[in-house]
């Protein structure tokens, strides 16, 4: 740019999460304030402008598009071309163009902010009490968008026609609401209405209908942002038991939504990370330990010590949360594993038989999306579950995808990608691949995800295991480039990708179960890796998984087969042999043989295997349940460790360190004592493995990945003795450790493997 006082035009482009956070109304604004003249816009890539004015002015306002751009926007580029002066005047917001290939990014739906719920507080406002209030600042995006550019006609809220008092705001470039594309009010904008237990209308007011049936111990199905909730109140024991039978989920915990920070400092303790995730524009469910003397029913989360809280965040939430000033149970609404129901009609059909009423309205859900899940680990998110409130917004890598990839993710917690260029694009929470609405579900959100992102897949990328389901429908599709990725290299990749570097690195891989390169489960892996490839330099020691799936739903299978492993026939007689004798000696045999019984080094089934025997948990409600009730068992206090060989060639003795937890068992301690142990003693297994690979290759950086990983007791001791060994560890802090973050890891796998061959070919 010349000289102060001369006048100049540039062409803009504005690349990043610029569309539906009021990025069109600011830069609108800033022009206004600097004088300049031109014009904005939307099109199918994020924001164009141009703008003339003063050369030093001008300077500026480029300047300060990516410096003050609005809360939720996230500017990635801002690219300028110079253009002869037009002499014209003012600026404006030019109608959006949409030919161009989509490649604009989605905001998530993001928790009403501060003035809209003064607006709903506000008796005399006109939107007192409404429950679809929002603005530029807050409100739903990726859950209504149907299309780019993000634009109301793209949206479901083109159903919706605004109102003259709708349409001012939305014209006014003061007002918060200039451009924002859902803006409605009761005048003009969707409605509640609530529905008793057979689907007929019920009179009076929703939220106050809703609140009476909550408080007189009722549950009550809520339609929220991306998809129905079950309520009820938390402190309810007749109201939460009765949730817990009709949804047929007898163990996992359920979430509670506490009315304000206050109300949830008094269910749980935060640090202040966890402090700061809670009331972030995400509004996750964040995991913390539970206060002693929490005002909760029993059965909100049975046999646990932490709960999950979430504070609300949609209008209606507010509306409900203000109405009852105490906490609510909030889970999905679904029966068991199937996908969270979206519709109002598939609403009234399945879950007539959980709800007692309704809360229902006439915006439409585009995209299911299950609330996300969090805990803090040392400052930082460790995210468990990663769906409304962060999804669509991409992982930009380092690395340049050289074509479009789809990858397919696992069977459980599934997510897919879709990436191109430097955008990986995770999908939310689709769920364990094992039904057909789930699976429909899946397809659904690829096709969706592929239109609003303008990716057409050349490469999609699947897990090796040849009967999950996500890998099926990889094989199925025609005219792509199929590539399969090893399930705990997917899993490193995955670490490395969220923490922005390619490797290598000596990788620790801690799961339930993932498909060998030898035809045997694996899940205690310590890998040598960077994102292109892999070899397996050390791992748990492989014992037989009698009955195969059924030792995962049984924990005291894989203690028999440990067991039987570590002391042959002379068994002692412990606890967990007593409670199952009948079909014990069954099942050792078949660990014996070899029969019906793959070998599998999965750390998942080590810890079934001590559950059972520290007499915590003989079968399993869900995946994992074993191993969560050991670490919620263990006495955070005991700093004494098992130990555990490690051969030469980078084995971790497992058998040892559950001859130490039999001998512990035989002398009568607990199992707070016994669960202590064994995490401290799988954690130093693991830094001495990870030691001897480093006296082999030289590495000094550690990821750690895979869904044992969300164990943040064993996660902070093998960090410490990592750390105190010397080495830098990597942890996960935008997407989950679990499966949910497998998809990227493939994704970033396939696209590395081919950014080799292309460099290998051109030398």
């Amino acid at each position: 740019m010349s000289v102060d006082g001369a006048r100049e035009r540039v062409r803009i482009r504005v690349e990043g999460t610029v569309q539906g956070v009021g990025f069109r109304p600011f830069v609108h604004e800033l022009a206004g304030t600097y004088g300049l003249s031109g014009f904005v816009g939307n099109d199918a890539s994020g924001v164009f402008a141009e703008a003339e004015g003063d050369a030093s002015a001008l300077a500026r306002f480029v300047g300060d598009l990516g410096g003050r751009a609005p809360s939720l926007a996230v500017v990635e580029r801002v690219v300028t071309e110079s253009l002869p002066p037009l002499g014209d005047r003012g600026f404006r917001i030019v109608p959006s163009d949409a030919a161009a290939a989509p490649a604009a990014l989605v905001s998530p739906d993001t928790a009403t902010c501060g003035d809209c719920l003064a607006e709903i507080r506000d008796p005399d406002g006109r939107r007192h009490a409404y429950a679809f209030t929002n603005c530029t600042r807050c409100g739903p995006r990726f859950t209504i968008v149907r299309n780019v550019p993000y634009d109301r006609c793209n949206t479901t809220m083109a159903a919706f026609a605004m109102c003259d008092a709708c349409a001012r705001e939305y014209g006014d470039e003061c007002d918060r609401r200039f451009h924002a594309q859902p803006v409605c009010c009761p005048a003009c904008g969707p409605a509640l209405r609530t529905a008793g237990a057979d689907g007929r209308p019920a009179p009076g007011d929703p939220v106050e209908t809703a609140a009476r049936w909550l408080l007189d111990g009722r549950i009550v199905a809520v339609k929220g942002l991306g998809g129905y909730h079950l309520a009820a109140l938390a402190d309810h024991e007749d109201a939460v038991a009765r949730l817990r039978a009709r949804k047929h989920r007898e163990h996992k915990p359920f979430a509670v939504m506490a009315p304000d920070p206050a109300g949830a400092r008094a269910l749980v303790d935060l640090d202040a990370a966890a402090a700061a995730l809670l009331v972030s524009p995400a509004r996750p469910i964040v995991l913390a330990a539970r206060r002693h003397g929490a005002r909760v029913a029993a059965a909100v989360a049975p046999g646990n010590r932490e709960l999950g809280v979430l504070l609300p965040y949609t209008p209606l939430h507010h509306l409900l949360a203000g109405r009852l000033a105490r906490p609510i149970v909030l889970t999905s609404g679904n029966v068991a594993d199937e996908p969270i129901v979206t519709g109002d009609a598939e609403a009234l059909r399945r879950l007539a038989g959980i709800a007692d009423g309704f809360v229902l309205h006439d915006r439409r859900i585009e995209t299911r999306a299950d609330d996300s899940v969090v805990r803090s680990f040392r400052g930082r998110a460790l995210p468990v579950r990663r769906s409304r409130g962060f999804v669509p917004a991409p992982l930009r890598t380092p690395w340049e995808f050289p074509r479009p990839v789809l990858a397919c993710g696992a069977e459980l917690k599934n997510t897919f990608c879709v990436a191109r260029a430097h955008h990986a694009f995770l999908s939310h929470h689709i769920g364990d691949l094992e039904n057909y609405e789930t699976l429909r579900s899946y397809q659904e959100g690829i096709e969706h995800f592929c239109r609003l992102f303008g990716v057409r897949p050349e490469v999609v990328v699947h897990d090796l295991h040849p009967e999950y389901l996500s890998t099926k429908y990889a094989l199925e599709l025609g005219g792509v480039e199929l590539i399969g990725v090893q399930h705990h290299h997917a899993h490193i990749a995955s670490c490395l990708a969220d923490n922005g570097t390619d490797g290598p690195v000596i990788g620790i891989a801690f799961d339930g179960l993932g498909y060998g390169d030898d035809g045997t489960l694996w899940g205690g892996e310590l890998l040598v890796a960077d994102l292109a490839g892999y070899r397996r330099a050390g791992h748990l020691e492989a014992v037989p998984m009698p009955g195969g799936a059924a030792a995962v739903r049984e924990p005291w299978r894989m203690a028999a087969a440990y067991l039987t492993a570590a002391f042959g026939e002379h068994v002692p007689w412990l606890g967990v042999v007593r409670r199952n004798r009948e079909r014990w000696a069954n099942v050792a045999r078949m660990a014996l043989a070899g029969t019906n019984a793959p070998l599998t080094s999965s750390a998942g089934r080590l810890f079934d295997a001590v559950a059972a025997i520290a007499g915590v948990r003989d079968t399993a409600g869900y995946e994992g349940q074993a191993a969560i009730e050991l670490q919620q068992a263990a006495d955070p206090h005991e700093r004494a460790a098992y130990r555990a060989t490690v051969t030469g060639d980078v084995v971790i003795r497992g058998t040892d360190l559950v001859r130490a937890a039999v001998d512990d068992a035989l002398a009568g301690r607990g199992a707070g004592t016994i669960a202590a142990r064994f995490h401290n003693g799988l954690a130093w297994a693991a830094v001495r493995a990870a030691r001897l690979l480093r006296d082999r290759t030289g590495l000094d950086t550690v990821a750690l990945s895979g869904g044992v990983f969300q164990n943040v007791l064993l996660l902070e001791r093998l960090v410490s003795g990592l750390e105190d060994s010397g080495f830098r560890v990597l942890t996960h802090s935008h997407v989950p450790p679990n499966d949910g973050g497998i998809a990227l890891g493939q994704a970033v796998v396939a696209a590395a493997r081919e950014r080799s061959a292309r460099d290998a070919a051109a030398s």
